[in-house]
């Protein structure tokens, strides 16, 4: 995986002018053949890698006085002095050296091997190697304990216990990495992978740390062993060193998750050696991880995108720099496709290993990228199945994974045991016996040779008896019938009572009780004993009965109900359908029909019928909804077929008693009419009408008005959709809402009645009085006006005589103030301004209008208003 231009670290690192120095370490060992002390031996090259803070105050590595302790069964049998070996190199990260670093960090410090060989007897406990020193740097951030802070780093050579005789081994070795930068609250990856020499399978864990007392730089190995867990402060362990947003890979050793707040932490990395399928001992790293408050511009990509179940593979930074502006992204496929969004889900169209690569640009210029190999191996599906008795005995675990590509190449189960940690294994298909009975959750990872890794977790439940499934608790047979039962669970049966009982000591016995028997099953799979007991009921005949004749209304579903023990039935009817055969079927005759059954109980049997007798529904349909005016009556027309019927409600109708009511409802109302029948089907049935109401027609002719004679004058009526205007003088069209009138001199006024009617033919009427004037068009503007809300003269409104269309409207007081304008025929001033009454005065008018012809009308004039 290719990272940009800077350092990317995993950082050991400490507070600047401290007197606390150590920053972290490694202690391992190499097998380097037979050994001169005792036969047998072995020669093994001791080393320890320890760390300094640059800018502590304690003592150099230079003059770092290291020994190991060497202890078989916590006793000290020996130690080894180990001398520096080649100089103490420095590594240093700052914002200085590398301006795309956005922060302020200064990270350093210095690194020094000490080294030396030792010749130990190969024993059967093997030994524990430990250098116990002081002190760790203050203000560790995930403990209770601040300052004064010892260390203790150790490694373990196993023995013939759990190595067998003639075969050695060297400690895994971390895989040496330059300092790691970690940002607070940004996602960060730290590689913790290690290199075996004897090729042992490692699997890797976050670990508790060790500490030591403080006295001296480098305390003298102890005569007993004593290992001391650091004391961690909530939230963190030795298991969560840097909170629960934190993990290590099982397989890989990668550390990775979202940094926690600014500050140094201590952890521990614990790696298990597998040889042959077995544990056989463990080694550690212990450094301090420091976290600053920075950013940086960055492309971060996993080693291996590894896509097992379809061809969709999702690409993401899984830097969180916040400073990033661009991004390219480059999927190695032949199609050549690339983007520039943050995030891609890509298809690819065939299986294959591809190399992607991100690049990404930030301010400055500063850049950064990354490649990651993508493997595409669809078809990949974890599996397996679990037999077992109960807890007592061992449980078969198989793996059934499924692979389309590759093979399966590796197994790592987890049995779901609490209580234990020993409850693994690596084995394809192992054994596993469980403690006690209890859910357990019963876990398998698995890989394939493409790379390919998934789990499946699985509860499954650890019974203390056997499973016992038998086929029922309760049964009914006839005393001339046998039973066969069967019971599918594997294991040893025996039955109880030993009568009337066939095959008695397998799963699968026949029984043939004359009399009601509680049989008891036991079964023993393995030393594992469970029973149950099954009751059958034993009749000596059977008997249905279906009850007496009945009636029924045609197109009605009725259920037939036979009383009978039986366990089967048969029907068939005189019509030739075929009720189900089952105890109680629905059926519909549309004819009189009778049913047959014959019930069953194994051998035993016996008939019976039942006559249905079908019958119509009485009849009851009265005409469709309706309207009505309001204040009319409407004839209720029905039709009735039955013995007696009823109407619902009746305050509003005349004579309720017969068929055809007359109604006169004064709001919409839905009568129903119920028809029963005491001779036919004895269900009532009903009709509905709505009869709905219209509501009152609002008919308006208009204001009274004014006219000048032998000019045409525009009537309007609303309210409705038909119209009828009388008298006929003067009018051109009587039968629309706005005719015009025309009247001669000879006429001084006129009553028009207008008659309105709706949609639904009602009808209401208004009158308008046209009065006329013998001049020419004219605009006439009352004296005086009085707006004192009486009702009374309120309003000033110019008359308009032979006017067709008000130009304007205006009212000004004596300082020529506009108080009021409009241009509506009917709209008047009442007296008031912005809300204000005005006061008593005299108030100037002005008003222009057009006449029938087409001429202008002008009018100007004095008007008083009176309070």
């Amino acid at each position: 995986m290719k990272k940009h231009f800077f350092i990317i670290l995993f950082l050991i690192g400490s507070l600047p002018a401290i007197a606390r120095h150590v920053a972290g370490g490694e202690l391992f060992y190499e097998y380097l053949g037979p050994g001169t002390s005792g036969n047998p031996s072995s020669s093994y090259r001791i080393t320890l890698r320890l760390f300094r803070d640059c800018l502590s105050q304690g003592p150099l590595l230079e003059n770092e006085p290291v020994t190991v302790g060497i202890y078989s069964g916590g006793v000290l049998v020996n130690t080894l002095p180990l001398p520096l070996t080649g100089g103490v190199n420095t590594i240093q990260l700052n914002t200085a050296a590398f301006p795309c670093l956005v922060g302020d960090v200064n990270v350093c410090y210095q690194v020094a091997v000490y080294t030396s060989t030792i010749s130990l007897a190969d024993n059967i406990s093997g030994y524990t190697l430990a250098r116990i020193g002081c002190c760790r740097i203050d203000n560790i951030s995930n403990l209770t304990q601040k300052v004064s802070v010892g260390s203790n780093y150790v490694t373990k050579i196993p023995g013939t216990a759990t190595l067998p005789l003639g075969e050695h081994n060297s400690s895994p070795q971390f895989l040496i990495k330059d300092t790691a930068l970690v940002c607070t609250n940004k996602s960060f990856k730290l590689d913790f992978g290690a290199i075996d020499k004897d090729g042992d399978v490692l699997t890797y864990s976050l670990c508790e740390a060790y500490g030591a007392g403080s006295g001296s730089n480098n305390t003298s190995p102890q005569s007993s062993l004593v290992l001391t867990p650091l004391n961690y402060s909530s939230p963190f362990s030795g298991n969560y060193p840097l909170g629960s947003k934190v993990q290590i890979n099982y397989s890989t050793g990668l550390i990775s998750g979202i940094a926690p707040a600014e500050g140094s932490y201590v952890v521990n990395v614990c790696i298990t050696e597998w040889r042959n399928g077995k544990a056989f001992t463990e080694h550690r790293k212990d450094f301090i991880l420091k976290v600053k408050d920075c950013d940086f511009i960055e492309a971060v990509l996993p080693e291996k995108i590894i896509q097992c179940n379809d061809y969709v593979v999702h690409f993401e930074n899984q830097s969180a720099s916040s400073a990033i502006t661009s991004y390219l992204w480059e999927v190695g496929d032949p199609s050549g496709f690339t983007s520039t969004d943050p995030v891609v889900d890509f298809t690819y169209a065939d299986t294959g290993r591809f190399t992607a690569k991100l690049s990404v640009g930030g301010p400055q210029g500063c850049q950064g990228s990354a490649t990651t190999l993508v493997l595409v191996y669809p078809g990949f599906k974890p599996d397996f199945t679990i037999t077992g008795s109960c807890f007592q005995n061992p449980f078969q675990f198989k793996d059934a994974t499924t692979t389309k590509y590759g093979f399966v190449d590796s197994w790592r189960w987890d049995f779901g045991e609490p209580t234990t940690d020993a409850d693994t294994s690596i084995l394809k298909n192992p054994t596993y016996t469980y403690p006690q009975p209890a859910l357990k959750n019963v876990g398998l990872v698995v890989t394939n040779s493409k790379g390919c890794i998934d789990s499946l977790h699985v509860d499954y439940l650890v019974r203390d008896k056997p499973l016992l499934q038998i086929p029922f608790r309760d049964t009914l047979i006839c005393s001339i019938d046998s039973l066969p039962i069967h019971v599918p669970n594997p294991g040893i049966y025996s039955w109880l009572p030993n009568k009337n009982i066939l095959f008695p000591n397998t799963a699968d016995p026949v029984v043939f009780p004359k009399d009601t028997t509680k049989y008891i099953v036991s079964v023993n799979d393995n030393g594992c004993i469970n029973s149950d007991t099954i009751t059958v009921n034993v009749l000596p005949f059977i008997k249905v009965k279906l009850g007496k004749d009945s009636v029924v209304c045609k197109t009605d579903v009725f259920q037939l109900h036979p009383v009978s023990d039986a366990l089967g039935y048969q029907w068939k009817s005189s019509t030739g359908a075929t009720p189900a055969n089952i105890k109680y079927p629905s059926v519909q005759p549309l004819v009189t029909t009778r049913y047959f059954v014959t019930a069953n109980l194994g051998k035993c049997e016996d008939k019976d019928s039942v006559l249905l007798k079908v019958v119509p529904y009485p009849v009851a349909v009265v005409g469709p909804d309706t309207t009505i005016c309001l204040g009319s009556r409407i004839l209720l027309r029905s039709s009735v077929t039955g013995s007696t019927f009823s109407w619902t409600p009746i305050s509003s109708l005349i004579n309720a008693s017969v068929t055809s009511p007359v109604a006169g409802p004064s709001k919409t109302t839905a009568y129903i009419l119920k028809v029963s029948d005491t001779l036919g089907c004895p269900k009532p049935v009903s009709d509905t009408i709505v009869v709905t109401v219209a509501p009152t027609v609002i008919a308006n002719a208009g204001r009274d008005t004014f006219a000048i004679q032998k000019q045409p004058l525009q009537l309007t009526a609303t309210g409705g959709v038909r119209y009828l205007w009388s008298p006929e003088t003067g009018l051109n069209n009587t039968a629309i809402a706005n005719p015009l009138t025309t009247l001669d001199a000879g006429i001084d006024s006129i009553r028009y009645r207008v008659r309105v009617f709706d949609a639904n033919g009602c009808f209401s009427d208004d009158e308008v009085v046209v009065r006329i004037f013998k001049t020419g068009p004219e605009i006439f503007v009352p004296s005086a006006f009085t707006p004192n809300s009486d009702g009374k003269n309120d309003i000033l409104r110019p008359i308009m005589a032979g006017i067709s269309q008000l130009t304007y409207f205006r009212i000004y007081n004596r300082w020529g103030q506009l108080l009021f304008s409009t241009t509506e025929i009917g709209k008047g001033w009442d007296g008031m301004y912005n809300g204000s009454p005005q006061p008593s005065n005299t108030y100037v008018f002005t008003a222009e209008g057009i006449d029938y012809t087409g001429k202008t009308v002008f009018r100007k004039g004095t008007t008083v208003l009176i309070r």
